[in-house]
C-alpha cells in the first residue's frame, strides 16, 4: 500500500494535508526535532491534531529526528509516552539510543528511521529492520534502481521522498540548507 505523507508545522498546513489526501501527517514538537528553527506544534495542539486526524482515519507520526543527548532523554521520551497515551500512531528518529529507550518503555511504538540516519544501502536497511525498526526513510540520492533494489531484497516498509528538498547537503545532514536561507 502506498501512504501520502505529509509535513505539517502549524495548523492550516496540518488542516490542508488532510483536506487534500493524506494518509499521514509527521510533525514536531517544539522539542527534539529537526525543523526546531521552524513553526511546530505545543503538545496541547499536537494531541487536537491527533484526535482530529483521527476522526478522519489519518495517522500522525512524531518526529524526534535530532540525536538526543543524555540531559534530553528524559524529556524525548516523556514526550513520546504522552503523545503515545493520546493516540499518537509512530515516531521518525534518528538516535540509535533513542530506539533502545523507546523498545523498553513502549515496546508496541511504530519506529521509522529517519532520513536523518542517512540510510543509502542494503546493509544499512537489513540491519535496521533486524534492529526492530517499523519504516526506514531513504536517502534522497538513491535512484529510482537502488530503490527498487533495497525494497526487493528486504521485508521493512520503505519511505522515499518524492518532491524536491531545500537539502543542499548529503540527505540528513541538512543543517547547511537552514544556515543558507538565513
Amino acid at each position: 500500500m502506498v501512504e501520502l505523507l505529509s509535513p505539517a508545522g502549524e495548523i492550516n498546513s496540518f488542516k490542508s494535508a488532510i483536506e487534500n489526501g493524506a494518509n499521514a501527517i509527521y510533525m514536531g514538537t517544539s522539542n527534539h526535532n529537526a525543523r526546531i528553527m521552524a513553526s511546530n506544534f505545543s503538545i496541547e495542539e499536537y494531541i487536537e491534531c491527533i484526535h482530529y486526524a483521527h476522526i478522519r482515519s489519518v495517522k500522525v507520526y512524531l518526529t524526534l529526528n535530532t540525536l538526543v543527548y543524555d540531559n534530553e532523554m528524559e524529556s524525548a521520551v516523556k514526550l513520546l509516552v504522552e503523545l503515545y497515551s493520546h493516540g499518537l500512531d509512530g515516531v521518525i528518529i534518528q538516535d540509535i539510543g533513542l530506539f533502545n529507550v523507546i523498545k523498553n518503555v513502549l515496546p508496541k511504538m511504530e519506529i521509522h528511521a529517519s532520513t536523518q540516519m542517512s540510510v543509502h544501502n542494503l546493509k544499512q536497511v537489513k540491519y535496521l529492520e533486524e534492529l526492530g525498526f517499523s519504516r526506514v526513510v531513504l536517502a534522497r540520492e538513491l535512484t529510482i534502481e537502488e530503490i527498487r533494489y533495497i525494497c526487493e531484497n528486504s521485508n521493512i516498509e520503505i519511505e522515499v521522498f518524492v518532491h524536491g528538498a531545500l537539502c543542499v547537503s548529503y540527505s540528513g545532514q541538512c543543517l547547511m540548507s537552514s544556515m543558507i536561507r538565513r
